[in-house]
């Protein structure tokens, strides 16, 4: 089944699910009720880091190398030469042509060569004898007839010479040979079918399979958006590309992307640009046409790490999390984390654990945990978290962004 490429900004999710999360602005605590006393929770200090920066795009494999193989002379095939499933190199012979014929003509037209070598030697010698006995017998005009005799000789000599490399090159093709190194495909004719001179049908088709290519097309207008990121400071660029593939069996390519066009054009039609990505295939798990999702880490962004099972889902649908300030959510995640990059500022406190016992505008009592990377709340020790935390639900004057859902 094909893989469902989720565009994300961060890099080794372990489930990088796209939502909308709402960080609303706070409301006052309510008074305690008599009787009752504050809500006991578990609460993190919100802490910001640099965490990369990755954009997932959908792909396909392209081979780095691909030529249809079709005959340069026509006759019947002789033998079929290379094996099914075994590379060739360049040059390796893969078919061969009934070639009796051409030998013939091969002979022949040596042969016209030594009769217009020969004739060469009897124009030229008779063009020394006359340049000797000019004035004795021979006259200026009998001297100018040897010389145009002995031109027409060589012209014809090198006519000779010429259909002899046509009748060479004729009988050479009966051999046909790969134009590159690769794997060449199950052959379409057999033994004893008689082929033309350029035909439209191929008889195989070889495959350079290692390197390999991933074209992907990204749009333009997002691309735009990551440059202004950088402009303005929230993108920090790396040294280069950090380029990996996710395959369509769900794992990870072992070797890295190395970026070879970046597009030089846009489609008028879908507003996307193709990129051209280059990854080495020794162990050939990579085949044209195949569906892949490559990830470029574009550099690293300043963000605070909200931990995901400190949210949860509102009635209708939209991820809601308690937390102290108001706040713009950026779809993406980051190991157990939503990465969000604007309106938290480091410091604050986020309920992450008791929620399920937390009602909007309940007065809380914080006590400090951890999350470990994979999610799990553990108390943290006797340090304190300052303030209290109002309850968060959906509402009207959020910014967030909305995107899909990847099970």
């Amino acid at each position: 089944m094909r893989p469902e490429c989720i565009v994300r900004r961060s890099r080794h999710a372990a489930e990088a699910v796209a939502a909308t999360l709402f960080l609303l602005p706070a409301t006052p605590a309510l008074p305690q009720q008599a009787g009752g006393g504050a809500t006991e929770v578990g609460a993190m200090t919100l802490e910001s880091r640099d965490v990369p920066f990755t954009v997932t795009v959908p792909g396909r494999a392209v081979a780095y190398e691909q030529v249809d193989v079709r005959p340069r002379v026509g006759g019947a095939i002789s033998e079929i030469v290379y094996e099914l499933g075994r590379p060739v190199e360049a040059g390796d012979v893969l078919f061969r042509i009934e070639d009796q014929t051409y030998r013939a003509e091969v002979a022949s037209s040596e042969a016209e060569v030594a009769r217009a070598e020969a004739s060469v030697a009897a124009a030229q010698e008779t063009v020394t004898r006359y340049e000797r006995l000019l004035g004795t017998g021979v006259t200026q005009e009998d001297l100018a007839t040897a010389k145009v005799s002995l031109k027409q000789a060589q012209a014809d000599q090198s006519a000779a010479e010429a259909a002899l490399e046509v009748a060479q090159l004729d009988l050479d093709r009966t051999e046909i040979r790969s134009p590159i190194a690769g794997f060449p495909s199950v052959p379409t004719i057999s033994a004893g079918a008689l082929v033309t001179e350029n035909q439209t049908d191929a008889l195989t088709t070889v495959t350079r399979l290692d390197p390999i290519y991933v074209d992907v097309e990204e749009s333009s207008r997002r691309m735009g958006e990551m440059r202004d990121k950088m402009d303005a400071g929230a993108l920090q660029p790396g040294d280069g590309l950090d380029i990996e593939l996710e395959l369509d069996s769900g794992g990870t390519y072992a070797a890295k992307g190395r970026m070879v066009s970046p597009g030089t054009t846009v489609s008028t039609t879908t507003g996307t640009r193709r990129m051209r990505i280059a990854f080495d295939s020794p162990g050939l798990r990579l085949m044209p046409g195949q569906f892949l999702c490559v990830e470029v880490v574009l550099g690293t962004t300043s963000a605070v790490l909200v931990p995901r099972g400190a949210t949860s889902r509102s009635v209708s649908g939209v991820l809601t999390a308690f937390v102290a300030v108001d706040g713009k959510a950026e779809q993406g995640s980051y190991r157990n984390a939503w990465v969000v990059t604007d309106g938290i500022a480091p410091g604050e406190a986020l309920i992450v654990d008791g929620l399920a016992r937390l009602q909007n505008g309940a007065e809380v009592s914080t006590v400090p945990v951890t999350i470990s990377e994979d999610g799990v709340a553990t108390d943290a020790g006797p340090a304190e978290v300052d303030g209290a935390a109002a309850g968060r639900g959906p509402g009207t004057g959020a910014d967030a962004l909305t995107g899909k859902s990847e099970d």
